[in-house]
């Protein structure tokens, strides 16, 4: 009888989920040589058209964050290999690294050897001295590996920190949050505060942060997307818990698309039902779901910016379950 139900209820997900038209890409990256899973979109405020992506590629020995242009080929130069399993990526802009010189930046998380790296932005030096280690506190070496991980950069006084996720954690403070600061000798990661409760089902990996509002969300991925303020003196309480009844399986990705006057969007990916859900960014409140293609999507980004002529309205980039990413026009989605 289960069995019955569970085919009866899989035979009309199957055939909602074909009335749904498919918004195909802009374009489909090249293939990366392992798993593709997150990535993170770099604006040249110069040349807004050489903007770069940045997307991981999963594997233990020889994993990477390779680097695409918006034609959706590798930049072999711009790419990072050799990297222990690298998870998530994320970029920020002016990181001060003195009182007078600034540099864009770009962390990733390197699972296997339980650290996050830092490069800059395009010159791709690190600036880590071969990684800063996390979750160093935990006995339990599951407990160290880090997953998910976004940058935020704090309005009021341009200080920039990384908030980290991790593969397995306890049902409070499965966060953890680092400030870079750099001084004459070179840059250090200092641990600013625990937060953020979990259910116990399944695990924490997608982190998206909206500076200008301050706040960060990440997916619970079995119940729900929740939300805390992104400055730690404002606190560690919950602020809210919100979409779960919207998602077939796994709450994943996450992506803000910021436009002005507090408008825009969360975009979160419904991995097992290969659609995305949309909700505002003001009030958290469901918009709309959107069919775009991919296959079991982990990691997304978004930008508003004009990034040429391809994208004049800005870009949105989904991981896609066979090595690539997929790149829209974000005109394609129909936000505005």
């Amino acid at each position: 009888m289960k069995y019955s139900i569970y085919l009866i209820f899989l035979l009309a997900f199957v055939s909602c989920k074909k009335q749904l038209p498919e918004i195909k890409p802009t374009l489909i990256t090249e293939k990366l040589p392992h798993d593709s899973d997150d990535p993170a979109i770099w604006i040249n405020k110069n040349n807004p058209e050489k903007s770069i992506v940045f997307g991981t590629d999963k594997d233990e020995v020889n994993g990477g964050v390779y680097a695409f242009d918006l034609d959706g080929k590798i930049i072999k130069e711009k790419s990072i290999t050799g990297i222990s399993y690298p998870n998530n990526v994320d970029v920020e802009y002016d990181f001060a690294l003195t009182d007078s010189t600034f540099t864009d930046i770009l962390v990733f998380t390197e699972r296997e050897k339980h650290q996050i790296r830092l490069f800059s932005i395009p010159d791709m030096k690190p600036l880590d001295n071969g990684g800063f280690k996390v979750f160093t506190d935990e006995t339990n070496v599951e407990m160290k590996r880090p997953m998910g991980i976004s940058l935020y950069k704090n309005p009021q006084n341009g200080s920039i920190s990384a908030i980290v996720s991790r593969k397995k954690g306890p049902t409070k403070n499965y966060l953890y949050q680092y400030e870079f600061i750099a001084d004459s000798i070179g840059v250090k990661s200092h641990l600013m505060r625990k937060f953020g409760n979990f259910s116990g089902e399944k695990e924490i990996e997608a982190i998206a942060i909206d500076d200008a509002l301050g706040f960060v969300y990440f997916s619970d991925e079995g119940v729900g997307i929740r939300k805390y303020y992104a400055n730690p003196a404002k606190g560690n309480n919950e602020i809210s818990i919100f979409g779960g009844e919207y998602f077939k399986d796994d709450i994943e990705g996450i992506a803000i698309a910021s436009y002005a006057n507090d408008k825009g969007y969360i975009i979160v990916s419904n991995q097992q039902d290969h659609t995305f859900n949309f909700f505002n960014r003001s009030d958290n409140s469901f918009v709309k779901t959107l069919n775009l293609g991919t296959l079991e999507t982990d990691g997304c980004d978004v930008v508003t910016h004009s990034l040429g002529k391809k994208y004049p309205n800005g870009l949105f980039v989904s991981m896609n379950d066979k090595q690539d990413f997929f790149f829209h026009n974000l005109d394609s989605l129909k936000l505005n």
